[in-house]
């Protein structure tokens, strides 16, 4: 008999976070499910590790199922190094991290908790796909989003991802789509502001403000996608080497 494919089911919104649950159910009707996630939100740590703290992982019961279930203290990415090297007795099969309370296109994948989870399983060697939804409310409904979930990680399970490659899924704010586009990702950044204020004490502090702008105008992009109601779908890779550039660096008088 075929074992059934293993299933590693991150976050970085927390244990308890609708997304990840919502998450969790589907992958359970595709394999056996285990889930380390922060047990509180680390959202925009990007692919930050814990080396200056002690890491905590207990296993707990958050609701009825057969997923075996553990909180973390530690980030996104501490949570799928723990899940390889101590609670894991075989490499999953997929990783699966999400779903985000709010998008991930664009330069947001470079901040992203939960893509930088997805990335350090595809670092691992484990096919991996990062879910977000355009919806940064606690009650966002996941629902429309359960057969195209369950749809794309059959289809990474069967038709495998090429190796340094994961893939970054976002879903419109929407109860119906129009598909699935392969996209590539906008040009996009954001233009950040600093609201500067004094404490009590006198003690200068700040709170980070921005805008999100999107210089990006190609109808192949995942904001497009998403602004036109497609779920956007991006092939990212980490390798961070600009291969274009090698050959003019060559050039140079050094």
């Amino acid at each position: 008999m075929n074992e059934k494919p293993l299933i590693l089911v991150t976050n970085d919104d927390g244990i308890t976070a609708p997304g990840i649950r919502t998450l969790i159910a589907v992958m359970r009707e595709i394999g056996d499910v285990v889930v380390v996630a922060p047990d509180s939100p680390q959202s925009g740590m990007g692919h930050a590790v814990t080396i200056n703290e002690t890491l905590y992982c207990n296993e707990i019961t958050v609701d009825d199922g057969p997923q075996r279930e553990f909180k973390s203290s530690g980030t996104p990415a501490d949570c799928v190094k723990l899940a390889v090297s101590e609670i894991l007795d075989r490499k999953p099969d997929l990783c699966v991290s999400g779903i985000n309370h709010g998008s991930n296109s664009s330069i947001n994948v470079i901040y992203s908790g939960t893509m930088s989870a997805a990335v350090e399983a595809g670092v691992e060697g484990i096919p991996a796909i990062g879910f977000s939804l355009l919806d940064y409310s606690w009650n966002a409904d996941f629902e429309p989003l359960k057969e195209h979930i369950k749809k794309i990680a059959l289809n990474v399970l069967e038709q495998g991802l090429p190796d340094g490659v994961v893939l970054n899924v976002n879903f419109p704010k929407s109860k119906e789509f129009k598909g699935i586009k392969v996209c590539r990702q906008a040009r996009a950044n954001w233009v950040e502001e600093f609201d500067k204020r004094t404490n009590p004490q006198g003690r200068v502090y700040y709170w980070l403000t921005g805008k999100f702008v999107n210089m990006d105008k190609g109808e192949d992009t995942d904001e497009w996608a998403l602004a036109n109601n497609y779920i956007s779908m991006v092939p990212v890779q980490f390798d961070l080497t600009a291969h274009h550039f090698i050959q003019k660096l060559n050039s140079w008088n050094l």
